[in-house]
C-alpha cells in the first residue's frame, strides 16, 4: 500500500528539525572564520558542544568529560571495597556462633544425661572445641583455613560452612572467568575445563604469531566464541576486549589494602585448587601487559562510601569503572568528530545516560554530515572546505551581519530610471519610437492574440510590440585591506574583520557579479589574497602594520579595472612598518617618520589614480587618528571610528550607500 502521510500547520511545538548540516554550518562559520582550519573548528565544536534547532544543547567532550568525573566520583563516595570479606565474615561468624551453641547444648546433654563419664568426656571436648575456636586467626584466610580443618559438633554448622566454600569458589572462580569472558555464569566443571581450554588456545595463538605464523584466529572461534558475545573479528580485537576485562580485575585487586590482597590470594590458593588454571591465566596476563600497556594495568580507586559491596558487587563496580576510564580516554584523545564513533553507544546510555549517549552520538556525526551536505572534503588527509563550503561561509556571514539592519537602511542596488543599458531587469513595457528593440516575444504574440482573436496566422501590429526594460549599471572595483597583524587577535577584532571581508565578498559576488572586489592582507609585509583563500586566512604571528605595501599591492590591483576603485582599509594599528627602496622591510614601534611618510606617498599616488581610501578603524588611538586624519585629507575619502560590533554594518552600508551614489550620479548624468 502506497504510504500516507497527514500534514498540519506549523505551530513552533512540534517537533522533528533536529540536527543537520545547515544547523551545524550556520553554528561553525564564526569557528572557521576565526581559526581558518575545517580541522580546528570541528574539534572546538567537538569541546563545546552546540544547540540543535529545538534550542536544545548537545553537550561537547568538555562537558561529557565533566559528566563522566562525576559519575565515577559518585561510585567512589558511595561503596566500600571492604564489603567484598564483611558478608564471608558475617557468615563465618554466624557459623562459628551456631557451632558454640553447639558444643553447649552438647556439654549440657551430657551433664543432665547422669553419665559423669560421658559428661566428662563432653566438657573436655567443649574445651578443646571452643579453645581452638578461640584461637582461630582474625584474618578471613585463615579462619578459612580453620574451619576447613575443624571437627564440627553441629551438622547444620558443617553444612553452611561447606555451602559457603562453594559459594566462594564460585564467586572467586567467576572473578577468573570474568576477566576472560563477558558470556560464561554460574559454570560447571565441565565449563571451567572447556575454559582451561579455551586460554590454552589463546596462549597458542599467541606463541604461533611471535614466530610468525598463521595464529588460526578462525578455528579457535569456531570452538570456543560462545565464550565472546561481543564476536570479535580478529584477533587483536578479541585480546584488546579480555585485556580491557583483566584490567579492570586488576583494578579491583589494586584498589584493596594491601591485607585485603593477601587475604584474597590467600583463599583463592586454598578453594582453587587447579594449578592448570591458574597457570594458563598468568601466562594470557603476561601476554596482555605486553601486548597493551596503554591499558594502564597500575590503575587503582580510592572507595570513601559506607556501603558495602559484596564479591559480586565489587566487580560490577569494577566493570564499570573500567568502561567510564576506556570512555574518558577515548574523549580525551579525539583529534576528530570521526573517532567518537568508537563509542559503545549502549556502555554510554547505560553509564551516563540518554542526554550523553545522544550528544556523543550527535558529535560523532558531525564531519560525515558536512561531507554528505558537499560542504567539506577529504584533501590530502585533511578537512577542507568545497566551493559550495565557501560560499555558504561567506552567505552566512553576510545575513548575521545583515540581520542587523533594516531593509530600508540597506536599499536596493537599481536605479529607477530605464533606458538604454546592460542588464535585464526581466520587466517589459510597450515600445516607443527610439527605444532600442529588444522585443519580448511571449507578450508581444499574447498582445496579438489578445487583439486580433485565436487562429493562424498571428498578425502583429506594431501596437504590440513589448520590449525588455533594462537598467543602469554603476560598475565598481573595490580592494579590501584587512590587517592580519598580531595585535588584530589580541584586542578580539580579527572575527569581526574577517567575517566583515566574507561578508563583502558574498554580497558582491551574489549581487552585483560585475563588481570587482580584491583582497589584500598586511602585517609585516602586505600580501595578495584570493577568494577560495579567505575562510583559511589567519593572522600572522609577527610585529609590523604595513599599510604602505598594502596599498602598492592594492593600488597594482585597481590598476586592471575599471569604473569607479577604492580601497576600504580595515585596521586597529598606525603604520610601524614599510618597505625600503633597497627592497627591505623596515619595523620599529612606535612609528618613525620614515615610515608615515613612505605610507602618504604611496596614498598620495592612489590619489592621483583616482582611489578613494575610506578607512574603518578600531580602538583608535589618539596618534592612530593623527595618522588617519593626515591620509583623509590628502586623499578626500573617509574615516570611520567603529568598534568590533559596529564594524560590519559600517561597512557594508558604506558600500551600498557609495553604490547608490554611483547610480544617483549616472542618473543626473
Amino acid at each position: 500500500m502506497p504510504s500516507r502521510f497527514t500534514y498540519s500547520r506549523w505551530d513552533g511545538t512540534q517537533r522533528g528539525f533536529d540536527l543537520d548540516a545547515d544547523v551545524l554550518f550556520d553554528e561553525l562559520t564564526d569557528e572557521l572564520l576565526y581559526h581558518g582550519d575545517v580541522n580546528a573548528a570541528l574539534r572546538r565544536m567537538m569541546q563545546e558542544g552546540m544547540r540543535d534547532r529545538n534550542g536544545e544543547q548537545l553537550s561537547g567532550i568538555r562537558e561529557l568529560l565533566e559528566k563522566l568525573r562525576e559519575q565515577r566520583q559518585e561510585r567512589l563516595d558511595r561503596h566500600d571495597l571492604g564489603g567484598v570479606y564483611d558478608e564471608i565474615s558475617r557468615e563465618l561468624d554466624d557459623i562459628v556462633d551456631e557451632e558454640r551453641h553447639a558444643i553447649e547444648n552438647a556439654r549440657r546433654d551430657a551433664e543432665r544425661s547422669g553419665d559423669e563419664r560421658r559428661a566428662e568426656n563432653a566438657n573436655q571436648t567443649a574445651a578443646e572445641r571452643n579453645m581452638r575456636l578461640d584461637l582461630m586467626p582474625d584474618d578471613l584466610a585463615g579462619k578459612v583455613r580453620e574451619l576447613d580443618s575443624y571437627d564440627f559438633e553441629s551438622t547444620d554448622a558443617r553444612q553452611r560452612f561447606e555451602q559457603l566454600m562453594d559459594k566462594l569458589r564460585q564467586q572467586l572462580t567467576q572473578q577468573m572467568v570474568d576477566q576472560m569472558s563477558g558470556a560464561m555464569q554460574n559454570m560447571s566443571p565441565d565449563d571451567i575445563a572447556r575454559m582451561k581450554d579455551m586460554m590454552a588456545g589463546l596462549n597458542e595463538m599467541l606463541e604461533k604469531r611471535e614466530r610468525g605464523e598463521d595464529p588460526g584466529f578462525e578455528e579457535f572461534m569456531e570452538r570456543f566464541g560462545d565464550f565472546f558475545p561481543e564476536n570479535p573479528e580478529t584477533l587483536d580485537e578479541l585480546l584488546e576486549q579480555m585485556a580491557q576485562r583483566m584490567a579492570a580485575m586488576q583494578a579491583m585487586l589494586n584498589s584493596m589494602t594491601p591485607e585485603q590482597r593477601a587475604q584474597l590470594q590467600q583463599l583463592s590458593d586454598q578453594l582453587l585448587e587447579d594449578m592448570d588454571l591458574r597457570w594458563q591465566m598468568e601466562q594470557l596476563g603476561g601476554h596482555l601487559q605486553e601486548l597493551f600497556p596503554q591499558m594502564n594495568w597500575q590503575q587503582s580507586y580510592d572507595f570513601e562510601g559506607q556501603d558495602p559491596m559484596g564479591m559480586a558487587q565489587a566487580m560490577q563496580a569494577m566493570s564499570e569503572l573500567g568502561d567510564l576510564d576506556q570512555l574518558e580516554n577515548l574523549l580525551r584523545n579525539a583529534s576528530s568528530p570521526g573517532a567518537l564513533a568508537e563509542a559503545d553507544l549502549d556502555k554510554v546510555r547505560d553509564l551516563m545516560g540518554d542526554d550523553a549517549a545522544r550528544s556523543l552520538e550527535r558529535l560523532a556525526e558531525l564531519t560525515k554530515m558536512l561531507e554528505d551536505a558537499g560542504l567539506i572534503e577529504q584533501t590530502e588527509g585533511r578537512l577542507e572546505l568545497t566551493p559550495k563550503g565557501l560560499r555558504a561561509i561567506g552567505s552566512n556571514a553576510l545575513r548575521d551581519l545583515f540581520s542587523k539592519l533594516t531593509k530600508d537602511t540597506v536599499g536596493q542596488h537599481q536605479t529607477t530610471r530605464m533606458g538604454y543599458g546592460h542588464e535585464r531587469t526581466y520587466d517589459t513595457k510597450p515600445y516607443e519610437y527610439g527605444d532600442p528593440f529588444q522585443l519580448d516575444l511571449h507578450r508581444t504574440i499574447r498582445n496579438a492574440l489578445r487583439r486580433g482573436g485565436p487562429g493562424t496566422p498571428v498578425r502583429l501590429d506594431p501596437d504590440d510590440f513589448e520590449i525588455e526594460r533594462t537598467e543602469h549599471l554603476t560598475r565598481s572595483s573595490t580592494v579590501l585591506m584587512l590587517d592580519l597583524s598580531l595585535s588584530m587577535p589580541m584586542r578580539d577584532n580579527f572575527l569581526p574583520a574577517k567575517k566583515v571581508a566574507m561578508a563583502l565578498h558574498s554580497l558582491i559576488s551574489s549581487q552585483f557579479p560585475r563588481d570587482y572586489l580584491g583582497l589584500v592582507g598586511f602585517s609585516e609585509t602586505a600580501r595578495v589574497l584570493t577568494a577560495p583563500q579567505l575562510p583559511e586566512v589567519s593572522w600572522d604571528f609577527v610585529y609590523g602594520t604595513n599599510m604602505q605595501h598594502g596599498f602598492v599591492l592594492a593600488r597594482q590591483l585597481l590598476s586592471k579595472q575599471t569604473g569607479t576603485k577604492q580601497i576600504i582599509m580595515i585596521t586597529d594599528g598606525e603604520p610601524t612598518a614599510h618597505i625600503t627602496p633597497q627592497g627591505d622591510v623596515f619595523f620599529n614601534y612606535p612609528p618613525v617618520r620614515e615610515t608615515v611618510e613612505a605610507t602618504l606617498r604611496e596614498v598620495v599616488r592612489c590619489t592621483k589614480e583616482n582611489i578613494r581610501i575610506n578607512t574603518f578603524m578600531l580602538d583608535a588611538t589618539s596618534s592612530l587618528r593623527a595618522f588617519i586624519e593626515q591620509l583623509t585629507e590628502i586623499n578626500r575619502g573617509r574615516a570611520f571610528f567603529t568598534t568590533p560590533e559596529t564594524l560590519g554594518d559600517y561597512v557594508l552600508v558604506d558600500f551600498i550607500e557609495h553604490k547608490r551614489q554611483m547610480a544617483r550620479g549616472r542618473r543626473a548624468g
